[in-house]
């Protein structure tokens, strides 16, 4: 019986495909979408940082250009009193205020700004006094700014760790995102990998199960009704295929119905003949003359080769049935074939042959009885077709993965018009000892039927001498 497994899939087969498909599909492009925005947001915090580093930069320079504008306009309207060089200095104040507001907005410590403004106001102080004192307040000044100068390149510096700063920051949260973006792909790589081989062998076990069927149809096991769950579509087949079951069970039961009753109808008229054939051989209707006695013992002949026949039918359809039903145990095959040498010892004595059993001991899961009536039928074969006083070599070996067991004679061969079709049920070759018991032609067919049960072949191989078979059997 087919067990079931919990998780069955519902709808068709290509349905859960594409829903597999859609589903991984998802997985890697919401992984990329994420990729993107991150893309994206870096790449617009590098342009920021670009503009913020670019109006820092500009900031710095101006408020120098500046400075050094009003220190020039500062000190010459203080020698000279000129109105116009006063208004110069006062709207260059006005810029560097500016600057140095917009710097502040921009992140500069609030101490270094406050320092440079006072210093500022200072500077703007000097340029109110008595006109008397203007030299002095001049040569004042020109230290002021000089001290200005001092902390404006101090802020220039401030500015550059500033940018450099921000640059590091920029390029560490790069750095964490790019390992953050690897370990995502890497995650959602290894979860399409993990999620497609899980859909696949889920999906796949439904058709597993209508491999093993199929094969168990082939193998003839048809008492075991076919159940597969999953897809629709499997389950149509599924049906389909228990019907094909049910359809060769009774094709099965109507061939062995039909043997068993063309059988009974034969030997029943046959057993009637021979009755009265033997009533006329024994004179119960008068004396025969030695032709009328010629012909009964045709007659008998023929009726007992009929007889033959009919029973050989029916131990070909017996052996046909059993061969579908393998007992399998581990078994040594040299001490089998040794078996089947002595039990048909007397036969080969008889003739004054000798038989040989050799080769490796091999191990194999086998049925047992049937293996050893293939081999049983092809060493009397081999007996049945020796000459007195002939060799028969029954070896066993392995390769790879294959028991083999040859059995070969010294008999006259199969006759290469023979070769295709020795193997069929009652063929019988046209190469026949001349004192032996004619065969019924079922013993190779027989053979070859017990052997293809073992999963195995039976096969003639090419020989200048006799005939060589060779049995291959799955260890």
């Amino acid at each position: 019986m087919l067990h079931r497994f919990p998780l069955r899939p519902r709808g068709s087969f290509q349905l859960l495909l594409l829903c597999a498909f859609l589903l991984i599909t998802a997985l890697l492009v919401g992984v990329a979408a994420r990729s993107v925005r991150q893309y994206d947001a870096l790449m617009t915090q590098s342009r920021v940082a670009a503009s913020q580093a670019l109006a820092l930069s500009d900031a710095e320079q101006s408020l120098a250009v500046r400075s050094a504008a009003m220190e020039r306009a500062g000190r010459q309207s203080l020698v000279l009193n000129d109105a116009v060089l006063r208004q110069r200095f006062e709207d260059a104040s006005f810029d560097v205020r500016t600057i140095i507001n917009r710097l502040a907005s921009y992140g500069l410590t609030t101490q270094s700004v406050n320092d440079w403004r006072q210093q500022l106001v200072r500077i703007e102080d000097l340029m109110s006094g008595p006109a008397d004192t203007a030299l002095v307040r001049e040569t004042t000044m020109a230290q002021q700014f000089r001290d200005l100068a001092a902390q404006t390149a101090h802020l220039g510096q401030q500015v550059q760790a500033l940018i450099q700063a921000r640059n590091d920051a920029l390029d560490a949260r790069m750095e964490s995102t790019r390992q953050v973006l690897l370990r995502q792909v890497v995650a959602a790589s290894v979860l399409a990998l993990v999620l497609a081989l899980s859909f696949g062998v889920w999906l796949a076990r439904p058709f597993k199960r209508i491999e093993r069927a199929i094969v168990g149809l082939g193998e003839n096991r048809l008492d075991q009704p076919i159940q597969i769950p999953g897809p629709s579509d499997v389950r149509r087949v599924s049906r389909q295929l228990d019907w094909l079951r049910l359809r060769l069970t009774e094709l099965d039961a109507d061939k062995a119905r039909f043997l068993r009753h063309i059988s009974h109808e034969l030997k029943t008229p046959l057993a009637a003949l021979r009755e009265g054939i033997a009533l006329l051989e024994e004179g119960v209707t008068g004396a025969l003359t030695p032709a009328q006695r010629e012909v009964t013992q045709i007659l008998q002949q023929n009726a007992a080769s009929l007889q033959g026949q009919i029973e050989a039918l029916l131990r070909f359809n017996a052996a046909a049935f059993e061969a579908r039903q393998l007992q399998r145990e581990p078994t040594a095959l040299l001490p089998l074939v040794q078996e089947q040498v002595d039990a048909q010892r007397l036969q080969w004595q008889a003739l004054g042959l000798s038989v040989r059993a050799q080769g490796e001991n091999v191990n194999t899961l086998v049925d047992r009885a049937k293996l050893g009536t293939a081999i049983a039928n092809l060493l009397s074969n081999a007996i049945r077709f020796s000459p007195r006083g002939g060799v028969i070599t029954l070896q066993i070996s392995a390769q790879d993965k294959v028991a083999r067991i040859d059995v070969a004679d010294a008999g006259p061969g199969i006759a290469p018009g023979d070769r295709d079709r020795i193997f069929e049920p009652f063929f019988r070759g046209e190469r026949q000892p001349e004192y032996s018991v004619k065969g019924t032609g079922i013993g190779l067919s027989i053979v070859q039927e017990y052997i293809a049960a073992h999963g195995g072949t039976v096969k003639l191989l090419p020989n200048e001498t006799g005939a060589c078979f060779r049995i291959e059997i799955p260890r």
